[in-house]
């Protein structure tokens, strides 16, 4: 899944990079992040953190583009009192820190050509450190990856944007035998600079 990812993403690049004609932007990104994770082990609703990073906005004309990026999210996540099911390692109320590097490739559709744009597209996470573990014998709690799917919408105000996007988790980050299934839902509200 990540060799189709990277494909995906070095194909746009390539394609962007052909279309002469439009626009490309280099920007700065920053904002909150609320996170949580679907599955018994965990407790019912968002935790807040953080994301920055960068990105490259590449319109190849003026309502359709690409905007790849790069940024680093932390967040927090808890685990719940039930746990019947579950393997007896995992305790309740461990709060554990998840820190991801995430690469978003979003295409941008402004559908007016207006300052209103539309954006939708995968994420792929790759898992930085998740603080302690949530098994008592030390084994990873959490896989490497994470691929998401984000919808949400961007203002362009002159070099400003300001973004909201809500993303699911596709695949199981769960990497504890025995155990449900770990998806992830993440809300962002931010704010970037194009230059």
């Amino acid at each position: 899944m990540k060799k189709i990812f990277f494909i995906c993403l070095m194909a746009a690049a390539g394609f962007a990079g052909a279309q002469a004609q439009g626009s490309f932007k280099i920007g700065v990104r920053a904002g909150s992040t609320m996170y949580k994770i679907d599955g018994q082990a965990f407790k019912k609703g968002f935790n807040y953190g953080y994301h920055l990073g960068g990105a490259l906005e590449i319109m190849f004309n003026k309502k359709f583009g690409i905007q790849p990026e790069v940024l680093f999210n932390q967040t927090k996540t808890e685990t719940g009192s039930n746990l019947n099911s579950l393997t007896t390692n995992i305790r309740p109320g461990v709060v554990t820190d998840l820190k991801y590097l995430s690469i978003p490739v979003l295409i941008n559709i402004r559908p007016s050509g207006g300052p209103l744009m539309l954006q939708f597209g995968p994420q792929f996470g790759i898992m930085m450190d998740d603080g302690q573990t949530l098994v008592s014998n030390g084994g990873a709690a959490f896989k490497n990856g994470d691929l998401s799917l984000l919808g949400g919408v961007q203002l362009k105000l002159l070099m400003f944007r300001v973004y909201g996007r809500y993303g699911i988790g596709l695949t199981n980050i769960s990497d504890v035998a025995n155990s449900d299934a770990w998806k992830s839902q993440m809300v962002q509200l931010g704010v970037g600079i194009n230059f």
